[in-house]
């Protein structure tokens, strides 16, 4: 069975972490972006966006970082970007913000530091995730225009 890539964006304000996190999914196969802070994700988004979806499946946010915090960047992203998926990394004491971050739309968290194991098997489900609500709103969109078109056109 042929493995795609994941088009993920790593968002932490620890430019090690980042670098560290990048080399590995990259060695695994992925394609990774990175962002240094809330502000910067956004941006990066914005300039991947060829077709009204952003060329991102899975975005790993940091909870804690100075200006905009992880979960207000969460809540900008799904508002902006509804079917991109996003895991939070939080550390142990902000289990709690993490699940406040579940309520705000993500679709899982990670303790730091993270089983890289663990962290690729929630990247792969949460890009499947994403696929599917990608295949939904295709299908609706088809069926929408075969309306429009007074059944000129077939969806089968």
């Amino acid at each position: 069975m042929v493995k795609l890539p994941i088009n993920i964006l790593i968002v932490d304000d620890e430019r090690d972490f980042v670098e560290v996190l990048s080399l590995r999914l990259t060695d695994a196969g992925h394609r990774v972006r990175a962002a240094y802070s809330g502000k910067e994700a956004l941006s990066v988004l914005a300039e991947t966006e060829p077709e009204g979806l952003p060329d991102i499946d899975v975005i790993v946010l940091d909870i804690k970082m100075p200006g905009m915090d992880g979960i207000e960047t969460l809540k900008l992203i799904k508002a902006r970007y509804p079917v991109v998926e996003v895991i939070l990394l939080t550390g142990h004491g902000a289990v709690d913000t993490a699940v406040k971050g579940l309520k705000s739309g993500a679709f899982d968290y990670l303790l730091k530091p993270a089983d890289f194991d663990e962290l690729t098997g929630k990247l792969e489900a949460a890009r499947k995730q994403r696929d599917a609500q990608v295949g939904r709103i295709r299908e609706a969109e088809a069926r929408a225009l075969m309306r429009r078109s007074g059944g000129l056109f077939r969806c089968d």
